[in-house]
């Protein structure tokens, strides 16, 4: 299945349990995701068993929901210019460590921040999730992280987080699947194992 390493880090090991546990003999691959899988959606679905994805991006494909994340800001551990909490003015001033930057390729979270007035001053583009809190680590540099994820690296990254300073909208992530799997057994076998894992995840949060 196609995932970000978001997706695979905090969900993987908890679907490779499911699997393991109800059909030991099963090869669970995941690959990692680009933004052509996203933009040329639904061909990109026909070659694979599904992809992990928040909603916002697909649409008119069948999808199974998964789990929910809340966004929250990372700092350096050493930045004492930040205090335990953090204003919109400050965010609008510090350097930003930011995920796919691009039209069509984007962390919703950043997109919501600039619809209300403030455009982050983007010092530093990645194309995953895990490098974020160790480019912000030892900087005066902010990022937005899930924050299932963020609680995991904090530590090993030299991180804490804030929470953040507006209303932002929950990550929402769902299973998404080509139509031509709707009546085969094995893809709805596939599905419910994806649904279990998650409710594993929520479980353990």
């Amino acid at each position: 299945m196609v995932a970000s390493d978001y997706s695979t880090t905090v969900l993987g090991d908890h679907l490779a349990t499911e699997l393991a546990r109800e059909a030991p003999g099963v090869r669970l691959r995941f690959q990692l995701q680009t933004h052509g899988d996203v933009d040329q959606a639904p061909e990109s679905l026909r070659h694979v068993d599904g992809m992990v994805l928040p909603h916002g991006f697909l649409q008119d494909q069948p999808a199974v929901e998964l789990h929910t994340d809340s966004w929250v800001l990372v700092v350096s551990a050493d930045n004492d210019a930040v205090g335990k909490t953090i204003t919109m003015e400050q965010l609008a001033e510090m350097p930003w460590v930011v995920t796919h930057h691009a039209p069509t390729a984007f962390t919703p979270a950043v997109r919501q921040l600039s619809m209300i007035g403030v455009e982050p001053d983007v010092h530093v583009v990645t194309e995953s999730f895990l490098p974020v809190p160790f480019l912000v680590a030892g900087t005066p540099r902010v990022a937005l992280l899930q924050r299932q994820l963020a609680t995991r690296l904090a530590g090993a990254a030299g991180v804490r987080t804030l929470d953040c300073p507006w209303d932002v909208v929950p990550l929402k992530e769902a299973f998404w699947w080509h139509p031509a799997h709707r009546a085969d057994p094995a893809h709805g076998w596939l599905r419910r194992m994806m649904t279990r894992a998650a409710a594993r995840l929520e479980e353990s949060d």
